[in-house]
Protein backbone atom coordinates (compact mmCIF):
# COMPACT_ATOMS: atom_id res chain seq x y z
CA UNK A 1 0.00 0.00 0.00
CA UNK A 2 1.08 3.53 -0.74
CA UNK A 3 0.37 6.73 1.17
CA UNK A 4 -0.27 9.69 -1.15
CA UNK A 5 -1.85 13.13 -1.40
CA UNK A 6 -4.30 13.98 -4.19
CA UNK A 7 -2.86 16.75 -6.38
CA UNK A 8 -5.59 17.06 -9.01
CA UNK A 9 -7.84 15.52 -11.64
CA UNK A 10 -6.84 13.88 -14.90
CA UNK A 11 -9.21 14.42 -17.83
CA UNK A 12 -9.24 11.90 -20.64
CA UNK A 13 -11.82 12.28 -23.40
CA UNK A 14 -10.85 9.00 -25.06
CA UNK A 15 -10.20 5.85 -23.03
CA UNK A 16 -10.78 2.11 -23.09
CA UNK A 17 -14.48 1.24 -22.62
CA UNK A 18 -14.01 -0.33 -19.14
CA UNK A 19 -12.53 2.99 -17.95
CA UNK A 20 -15.51 5.08 -19.10
CA UNK A 21 -17.16 6.78 -16.15
CA UNK A 22 -14.16 6.19 -13.88
CA UNK A 23 -12.53 9.17 -12.13
CA UNK A 24 -8.77 9.56 -12.61
CA UNK A 25 -6.71 11.47 -10.05
CA UNK A 26 -3.09 12.59 -9.96
CA UNK A 27 -1.43 11.78 -6.63
CA UNK A 28 2.00 12.44 -5.13
CA UNK A 29 3.55 9.54 -3.24
CA UNK A 30 4.54 10.40 0.34
CA UNK A 31 7.19 9.03 2.69
CA UNK A 32 6.43 8.58 6.39
CA UNK A 33 9.50 9.56 8.42
CA UNK A 34 10.10 10.16 12.12
CA UNK A 35 9.82 13.87 11.27
CA UNK A 36 6.38 13.43 9.67
CA UNK A 37 5.08 13.05 6.13
CA UNK A 38 7.43 14.15 3.37
CA UNK A 39 6.83 14.74 -0.32
CA UNK A 40 8.78 12.51 -2.73
CA UNK A 41 8.19 14.45 -5.98
CA UNK A 42 7.00 11.11 -7.46
CA UNK A 43 3.56 11.18 -9.00
CA UNK A 44 1.14 8.64 -10.44
CA UNK A 45 -2.34 8.50 -11.92
CA UNK A 46 -4.89 6.40 -10.04
CA UNK A 47 -8.50 5.40 -10.43
CA UNK A 48 -10.62 6.63 -7.53
CA UNK A 49 -12.85 4.09 -5.74
CA UNK A 50 -13.72 6.31 -2.73
CA UNK A 51 -14.57 9.76 -4.15
CA UNK A 52 -11.38 11.42 -2.84
CA UNK A 53 -10.81 15.11 -3.39
CA UNK A 54 -7.85 17.36 -4.03
CA UNK A 55 -5.56 17.74 -1.00
CA UNK A 56 -6.80 14.61 0.75
CA UNK A 57 -4.44 12.02 2.18
CA UNK A 58 -5.24 8.65 0.58
CA UNK A 59 -4.23 4.98 0.50
CA UNK A 60 -3.36 3.55 -2.92
CA UNK A 61 -2.97 -0.11 -3.89
CA UNK A 62 -1.33 -1.40 -7.04
CA UNK A 63 -1.26 -4.50 -9.20
CA UNK A 64 -3.60 -7.41 -8.50
CA UNK A 65 -4.74 -5.72 -5.27
CA UNK A 66 -6.22 -2.90 -7.36
CA UNK A 67 -8.39 -5.38 -9.23
CA UNK A 68 -9.74 -6.98 -6.04
CA UNK A 69 -12.16 -4.11 -5.42
CA UNK A 70 -15.63 -5.31 -6.30
CA UNK A 71 -16.28 -2.84 -9.12
CA UNK A 72 -12.77 -3.17 -10.62
CA UNK A 73 -12.61 -6.86 -11.59
CA UNK A 74 -12.98 -6.15 -15.32
CA UNK A 75 -11.22 -2.77 -15.36
CA UNK A 76 -7.61 -2.50 -16.58
CA UNK A 77 -6.37 -0.75 -13.45
CA UNK A 78 -2.91 -0.83 -11.88
CA UNK A 79 -3.31 1.87 -9.22
CA UNK A 80 -6.51 2.40 -7.21
CA UNK A 81 -7.35 4.80 -4.38
CA UNK A 82 -9.04 2.60 -1.76
CA UNK A 83 -9.16 4.82 1.32
CA UNK A 84 -9.14 8.35 2.68
CA UNK A 85 -6.91 8.67 5.77
CA UNK A 86 -8.53 10.13 8.89
CA UNK A 87 -5.54 9.73 11.21
CA UNK A 88 -2.07 8.24 11.08
CA UNK A 89 0.27 6.81 13.69
CA UNK A 90 3.88 5.79 13.07
CA UNK A 91 7.13 5.67 14.99
CA UNK A 92 5.16 5.30 18.23
CA UNK A 93 3.26 8.57 17.90
CA UNK A 94 0.50 10.22 15.89
CA UNK A 95 1.66 11.94 12.69
CA UNK A 96 0.09 15.12 11.41
CA UNK A 97 -1.80 14.75 8.13
CA UNK A 98 -0.15 17.95 6.93
CA UNK A 99 2.62 17.33 4.41
CA UNK A 100 5.96 19.12 4.75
Amino acid sequence: MILAVVKGHVVSTVKAPPLEGQKLLLVEILAATSEGLERTQKHMVCLDAVQAGEGELVVVVQGSSARQAESMRDVPVDALIVGIVDSLQAFGRPLEKEVA
